[in-house]
């Protein structure tokens, strides 16, 4: 009978400023409008998704809510000559785990247009080991290779490297040949980095500072940035002439301290990378560049499982700084 079919979802309910998240059973029933639905294997645990468990920012725009912006599974049924029952899909943005829920549940259904084929080769936990985080690192890599940023330019800065988008920034930019050095406040970290392909450690205080000058020393021709706030505007103080900076987060801030100097005088590009709402074929493209350059070894060196009951602690770990790489959740352990 239609409705009866029984699945587990984290469900985040907000109240008095209060976000309290518990484990449901739900029915077929209770799925939310689309015209796919998948039964999910995997999904992650970005920093959105902390401050979504956490409620220390109005991520969700729907009370109650599953929360989880990404997740990877199988076609269960489809209305949609795109995909049919036993395909491989990933998702990620559309504000899925927003404004829709999201992949911190067993099963979901969702339109079909949200939804990426799975790369031949790639498994739902591989993807997901790569995840929103990932498939934002290669966006920046693509932007910086499209704004003509190469190995023989000099050496490529990431902030934040010790994260999610750090991390796979730094294991993607290693493999294309750059010089790549990580910025990090975790010292313990400094082997796991280099083991990615880091050839220079650097501590955060030292870029943690606004630069005491518009312009300070010539030192990267590209840049991956995680953090932004004071961190961002140090690296763009300190990027070669014609070198690009890729933004895609905020962890240090939104504010931005800088002048036009930088990019008047030096030629430098500030790119800016938005992952939730990018278009078909760049995401498929950067999907299947995923799948080619990241080998499962890789993966695997990077991630966490965890399961659904342990990710408002992760939650909060996420948010101090304390994930290593990616977390990946495992719906149905």
């Amino acid at each position: 009978m239609a409705g009866t079919a029984r699945f587990n979802a984290l469900v985040a309910n907000q109240s008095g400023g209060i976000t309290v998240t518990s484990i449901q059973e739900q029915s077929d029933a209770d799925l939310p409008p689309g015209n796919v639905t998948v039964r999910v294997a995997y999904s992650s645990l970005n920093y959105k998704d902390g401050l979504a468990l956490t409620g220390r920012a109005p991520i969700l725009r729907a009370n109650p809510m599953v929360p989880g912006i990404d997740f990877a599974g199988t076609v269960e049924a489809s209305d949609d000559a795109r995909f049919k029952p036993g395909d491989q899909v990933v998702l990620t943005g559309w504000g899925v785990g927003e404004r829709h829920p999201g992949g911190f549940t067993q099963k979901t259904r969702l339109k079909a247009e949200w939804l990426v084929q799975l790369p031949k080769g790639m498994s739902p936990k591989h993807a997901m080991a790569i995840g929103t985080a990932g498939f934002t690192s290669m966006l920046c890599v693509l932007a910086l290779e499209h704004a003509s940023v190469t190995p023989g330019a000099g050496p490529v800065v990431v902030t934040g490297a010790a994260g999610g988008v750090g991390s796979i920034a730094v294991a993607l930019l290693a493999k294309r040949g750059f010089e790549v050095h990580a910025v990090t406040g975790r010292p313990a970290l400094d082997g796991f980095l280099k083991s990615l392909g880091a050839t220079q450690i650097i501590p955060r205080l030292e870029l943690a500072a606004k630069p005491d000058k518009p312009m300070l020393k010539e030192r990267w021709a590209g840049a991956v940035d995680t953090v932004g706030g004071d961190m961002l505007a140090h690296v763009i103080a300190e990027m070669r002439y014609d070198g690009a900076v890729a933004a895609c987060g905020l962890a240090g801030g939104t504010a931005l301290a800088t002048t036009v100097l930088p990019f008047i005088l030096r030629g430098v590009s500030l790119l800016g990378i938005d992952s939730v709402m990018c278009p078909e074929l760049p995401r498929v493209k950067a999907w299947e560049q995923l799948a080619k350059e990241l080998q499962a070894a890789t993966l695997d060196e990077l991630t966490e499982v965890i399961t659904l009951a342990a990710l408002p602690d992760y939650g909060a770990k996420i948010l101090k700084g304390e994930v290593k790489g990616r977390v990946v959740v495992d719906v149905n352990a």
